[in-house]
């Protein structure tokens, strides 16, 4: 008799996770560059999703317009280059 496993996908809505504070007594710049990483993160995830999965593709503009679809702030020139590497390092 053969098994057949079959591998269903949840289509749930995404749900945030639970925060956690920061730990305390870093530096300012280490925050924000830790936030950054974040928001590209969650930026090249939803490009990824959306089908562009090539850098080139990623302009600012699309980045952007991602970020208000997500419902986080406009990123900075900066953050739009992360996404970029992102994007291009494979995650």
């Amino acid at each position: 008799m053969a098994v057949t496993m079959t591998r269903t996908l949840s289509l749930e809505p995404w749900k945030p996770l639970k925060k956690k504070p920061l730990p305390a007594g870093r530096p300012r710049e280490w925050y924000v560059s830790h936030n950054r990483r974040l928001k590209a993160m969650r930026l090249a995830i939803a490009l990824l999703d959306s089908g562009v999965h090539d850098p080139a593709k990623a302009r600012n503009a699309r980045i952007r317009n991602t970020a208000e679809r997500i419902g986080i702030h406009p990123p900075s020139d900066t953050t739009c280059r992360m996404v970029r590497a992102l994007l291009r390092d494979g995650l």
